[in-house]
C-alpha cells in the first residue's frame, strides 16, 4: 500500500515505523527538515520537506497515485486542508486526519466529503486520556483495552506474591472463576514472551495477559493479586490538553487536584473545571506534594509536555508515599527504560493511540487494533468472512487453526451488530480448543510480536471463491 504521512513528530514518526516494517511505501511529510533526518536514516521511507497543506508539497509526495493520505501534524488546519486538497485534486482514496480540537466533533457535519472530505479522524490527546480513566478504574492493572464495541477486555497485570493463583498451573483459573470465564492469552517472564498452555504454571512477577468479558476483569484480577483499595484520590501534574481532560473526566467520580506550573493557565483551569482543586506550582516541588498529602495520594499522574520533569516528579511521588504513579513519556527509550521500576506505569501517547491509525490501515477486515508492550506486541480484533469453502477458518475448531507460533484466539464476539434503540444482544466467547468459529464473529487475537500480523492477516481473508 502506498501512504503518505504528513508531520514527522512523535504520532507521525511512530505510525511511520509500524507500517514500514509492515511492506507498505511511506513517504512522510514535514516543514522541519532536522525531524526527517532521522527518520530517513533509520527507516526505509522517502522524505519530503514542507507545508503539508500546499498541492505541490502533496504531489511531490506522490499523492497522485497514493491509497492513503494520514494527516498528523500538531495544526488541526493543516490536517483539513491536506485532506480537502488530496481529496479534490488527487482523488486519493482514504484520507486520516489529527483533530485535537473538540469543536470539530461537535460539527460532525464538516469533515463530510463535501467539506473537508476527512474519512476518519482521531484525537490522540482523548484517546490517551480514555485509556488513562481505565487505569484509574482498575489500578491493579499495567493495561486496559477493549474489543468488540467495549464488550471484551485485554487486561495486563503484574501477579504479586499472595495472589491465589501464584504457583498454580494455568487451567485452574477457570475452576477457581466459578461460573465466570477468561483466556490467559500470554505471559512474560523476565520479559521472556510464553505461550501458555493448561499446565503453565504462574509465577509472582509474571506479567500476565487475559481477556474476559469486560463486566468480569475484576473478578479476574482479583484471582492474579489481591485486589488493591479503590482509587479515591487522584492529583494531576500538568494542566495540558490531556491532563485538563483526564480531570474533567475524573472529577465527578474522584477526588481531584491539578498542578500547573503557569498561572494564568491555572486560572482558566480553574475556571472551567468546577470541582478540581487546581494549584499553581512544580510537580516536583518536594514542599508542594507533602503539603498536599501526597502519601495519602491513590494515584499520582505526570502528564506534562517534558519527559524528564514527568519521570523525576513520579519518582518523586513514588518515593514520598503516593500508592500508585504514571508518567507520560514520548521517547521510547525512556519508557523501556522506566517501565516496572520504581513508575508503575510508564505510557506513550503514540502507541496508545496508533492502534486507531492501524484498523484503518490494515488489510482485511480489522475492527480493532491494539499495541501492547511498548509496540512489541499487539492485539487484533478481525470480522470473519465466508464459508467453510471459501475460508480458512469458518467452521473451524480454534484447535484446528494453522495460525504460526505465538498467536493465540482470545474471545469471540458473536451475534448482529446492535441496532439503534435495540440493545446489544452479542454474546462474548472465550476461546477454547472446542470452540467452533463463525462466519461473522469478531475474534480476538493476541499476537506476541508485530512481525505476525500480515500471516494472520492473510491466513483470515476470504478466496476469491467467495466473491
Amino acid at each position: 500500500m502506498k501512504i503518505i504521512i504528513l508531520g514527522a513528530g512523535q504520532v507521525g514518526s511512530s505510525v511511520a515505523e509500524s507500517l514500514v516494517s509492515e511492506a507498505n511505501e511511506i513517504t512522510i511529510v514535514d516543514s522541519d527538515a532536522a525531524r526527517l533526518a532521522p527518520l530517513k536514516d533509520r527507516l526505509d521511507l522517502r522524505v519530503v520537506n514542507g507545508n503539508a497543506a500546499l498541492p505541490s508539497v502533496l504531489e511531490a509526495a506522490g499523492a497522485e497515485d497514493a491509497d492513503l493520505l494520514i494527516a498528523v501534524t500538531q495544526s488541526d488546519q493543516t490536517n483539513l486542508c491536506a485532506c480537502r486538497t488530496a481529496a479534490a485534486l488527487f482523488h486519493t482514496p482514504t484520507r486520516i486526519a489529527r483533530l485535537r480540537s473538540e469543536d470539530y466533533a461537535r460539527h460532525p457535519e464538516l469533515l463530510e466529503e463535501k467539506n473537508f472530505a476527512v474519512d476518519f479522524s482521531i484525537c490522540p490527546e482523548q484517546i490517551v486520556t480514555d485509556y488513562i480513566v481505565k487505569l484509574i478504574e482498575f489500578p491493579e492493572a499495567l493495561q486496559v483495552v477493549e474489543f468488540g464495541d467495549g464488550r471484551v477486555s485485554l487486561v495486563a497485570v503484574r501477579v504479586v506474591e499472595g495472589g491465589r493463583l501464584v504457583g498454580h498451573p494455568v487451567s485452574d483459573l477457570r475452576r477457581h472463576l466459578a461460573g465466570l470465564d477468561a483466556r490467559v492469552a500470554a505471559i512474560y517472564r523476565k520479559d521472556q514472551a510464553i505461550v501458555p498452555t493448561g499446565a503453565t504454571r504462574i509465577e509472582a512477577g509474571d506479567e500476565v495477559f487475559y481477556l474476559a468479558a469486560t463486566r468480569d476483569i475484576r473478578r479476574v484480577l482479583s484471582e492474579l493479586r489481591q485486589r488493591d483499595r479503590p482509587t479515591r484520590r487522584i492529583l494531576i501534574a500538568g494542566g495540558g490538553n490531556i491532563g485538563e481532560r483526564l480531570a474533567a473526566a475524573t472529577q465527578d467520580h474522584y477526588q481531584v487536584k491539578l498542578v500547573e506550573c503557569h498561572e494564568e493557565r491555572a486560572k482558566d483551569l480553574g475556571a472551567r473545571l468546577g470541582r478540581t482543586l487546581v494549584l499553581v506550582g512544580e510537580a516536583g516541588d518536594e514542599a508542594l506534594l507533602g503539603a498536599e498529602g501526597i502519601e495519602e495520594l491513590d494515584f499520582f499522574l505526570a502528564l506534562t509536555n517534558d519527559d524528564e520533569n514527568n519521570i523525576v516528579a513520579a519518582l518523586l511521588a513514588k518515593r514520598l508515599g503516593a500508592r500508585r504513579v504514571l508518567a507520560l513519556i514520548n521517547r521510547r527509550v525512556y519508557v523501556d527504560l522506566v517501565q516496572a521500576d520504581r513508575i508503575d506505569i510508564a505510557i506513550s501517547p503514540a502507541q496508545v493511540s496508533i492502534g486507531s491509525l492501524l484498523a484503518h490501515v490494515r488489510r482485511g477486515d480489522v475492527a480493532a487494533v491494539h499495541s501492547l508492550r511498548r509496540g512489541a506486541a499487539e492485539a487484533l480484533e478481525l470480522v470473519v468472512h465466508g464459508d467453510a469453502g471459501s475460508s480458512k477458518v469458518v467452521g473451524r475448531q480454534v484447535r484446528q487453526l494453522e495460525l504460526p507460533l505465538g498467536v493465540t484466539v482470545g474471545a469471540i464476539v458473536r451475534g448482529p451488530p446492535p441496532k439503534p434503540g435495540g440493545g446489544d444482544r452479542r454474546e462474548v466467547l472465550i476461546a477454547h480448543d472446542d470452540t467452533v468459529i463463525e462466519a461473522e464473529d469478531h475474534v480476538v487475537l493476541f499476537l506476541l510480536h508485530k512481525a505476525l500480523v500480515p500471516k494472520v492477516e492473510r491466513y483470515f481473508q476470504v478466496s476469491f471463491s467467495f466473491f
